[in-house]
């Protein structure tokens, strides 16, 4: 396409289910930044990290449930374009609630198609996924020739469902509008790979705290894995241009949109090792990776066992006290299988090619979380936790608990009662003295913390303190 950079954009009325999200409110700056007279950012939430810059930069923020028909139906009315970017269930906890899954996934699209054809909405451009195709088989190289994935042999709910509501979005393409004026329907699908840049919700902050605590015993798979990898700012404008293949009043291409009914794979272009683009990023923050790895079979026998685990307490899946799976089968074969997608018909149709390198992104990436982690309380792997808080409460026991399997430990590691207790009472002691210290240090060091420094000190001692005493050394 040979098109202005705003073309389709300027003076017109946008819609972006998800707005308030990490790639649902770039897209929305961007519009705003191109000229569209509103931008629409709906979503479940009422507030998250990027609302309040929206709100000042003008985009105007819908509270509603893709879920609920009469909500979609309110926001969509009277938009021009609706780029649809809500879903549920792409990680962690989210991927084995299966019900809320189908809600937003399937049935919210089918709202969205809905209200496109009833309020006369010519573009809407859906945000799929390259799991529509991928299900754990080996693929280098793919293009959108590729077959569907089985819908009954997905391995996770999230896949299955982004697949069928993809093709209910394609096959919608062409569709009359309700109101018999003429006018139909375009529909096209931009398959995003691994989305990363500064501020993402999904991949990147689980990673990085199961580092921090140590959870990352092994890698998985071989070092030869590769797979693909976007920046924030690629797929927006992967997005924009694909809005602009749905316009049907182009010169020499009238009622036929060039993307309409289309898929379109992209990427940054460059297929890494999950692990080995993710390293530069966990060494900046002081953590690593594992030397060892596990291979597949087995990452998924693991993977199974927290599914059937974390299945069982499904009832308290949105509790906050619930910590999320370490692993589960899906997420095994999205680092353990090599599947990378060729963008050579966004390149070729939309006019597609990243803007920002991998090397770029992952700098800004790395900028932020720098940041991140300065402003945030530090400490150590959750091993030091366990000594500390295990210790302290035998110790305890051992010294003021009348049962005879205390006090047989506590006689065996040091011979008397009495230097049983003296042993609590001076390692309590030394807790709230480099707790105390912690807290006057952290009033000059990091004022915004220095309660967590003194609450976390108190418990783990000189294995928080020794990250307080790094920080004021920089």
């Amino acid at each position: 396409m040979h098109l202005s950079e705003n073309e389709g954009i300027e003076g017109n009325t946008f819609v972006v289910t998800g707005g308030l999200g990490f790639v649902g409110s770039a897209l929305c700056l961007e519009l705003v930044r191109r000229g569209a007279s509103q931008v629409r950012a709906f979503d479940l939430r009422t507030t998250s990290p990027w609302s309040q810059h929206l709100k000042n930069n003008g985009v105007r923020c819908v509270q509603g449930d893709i879920a609920r028909k009469k909500d979609v139906e309110k926001v969509v009315r009277g938009s021009d374009c609706v780029f649809h970017l809500a879903s549920y269930g792409m990680s962690g906890k989210e991927m084995l609630q299966f019900g809320r899954v189908d809600e937003v996934n399937i049935n919210g699209t089918c709202h969205v198609l809905d209200a496109c054809l009833d309020y006369g909405i010519k573009r809407l451009v859906y945000v799929s996924t390259h799991n529509v195709v991928f299900g754990g088989n080996e693929i280098v190289n793919g293009n959108e020739a590729l077959p569907y994935f089985p819908i009954d042999q997905h391995v996770d709910s999230y896949g299955r469902s982004k697949s069928i509501a993809e093709q209910l979005v394609l096959k919608s393409n062409g569709r009359p509008f309700k109101n018999k004026d003429g006018n139909c329907l375009y529909t096209c699908a931009v398959r995003p790979a691994a989305i990363y840049g500064p501020g993402e919700e999904r991949h990147l902050p689980r990673i990085v705290s199961l580092a921090k605590l140590g959870l990352v015993p092994f890698k998985i798979g071989k070092a030869s894995v590769r797979t693909d990898w976007i920046y924030v700012d690629n797929l927006v404008l992967a997005l924009i241009l694909a809005s602009m293949g749905l316009l049907d009043d182009i010169p020499g291409k009238e009622k036929r949109p060039v993307a309409a009914g289309q898929p379109y794979f992209v990427s940054d272009g460059s297929p890494v090792n999950t692990f080995e683009f993710i390293r530069p990023l966990l060494r900046s923050l002081d953590y690593d990776l594992p030397k060892a790895s596990l291979a597949v079979p087995h990452a998924l026998l693991l993977g199974k066992f927290f599914s059937v685990i974390f299945t069982i307490l499904y009832p308290w899946l949105n509790q906050w006290w619930l910590p999320q799976p370490p692993l589960l089968p899906a997420e095994v074969y999205k680092v353990g299988v090599t599947h990378y997608f060729s963008f050579l018909k966004a390149k070729e149709e939309l006019g597609y090619v990243p803007m920002v390198t991998p090397r770029e992104g992952m700098a800004e990436t790395i900028s932020y979380w720098q940041e991140k982690k300065r402003k945030s309380l530090d400490g150590p792997t959750i091993y030091a936790w366990l000594f500390c808080v295990i210790g302290m409460s035998m110790v305890f026991c051992a010294a003021y608990v009348p049962v005879p399997l205390f006090t047989a430990t506590g006689l065996f590691f040091f011979r008397s009662m009495r230097v049983v207790r003296m042993v609590f009472l001076v390692s309590t002691a030394l807790h709230i003295g480099e707790a105390i210290f912690a807290w006057h240090l952290a009033k000059r060091v990091d004022p915004a913390n220095r309660r967590g420094w003194f609450w976390q000190t108190l418990a783990l001692g000189i294995f928080s303190l020794r990250f307080l005493l790094k920080r004021a050394r920089k």
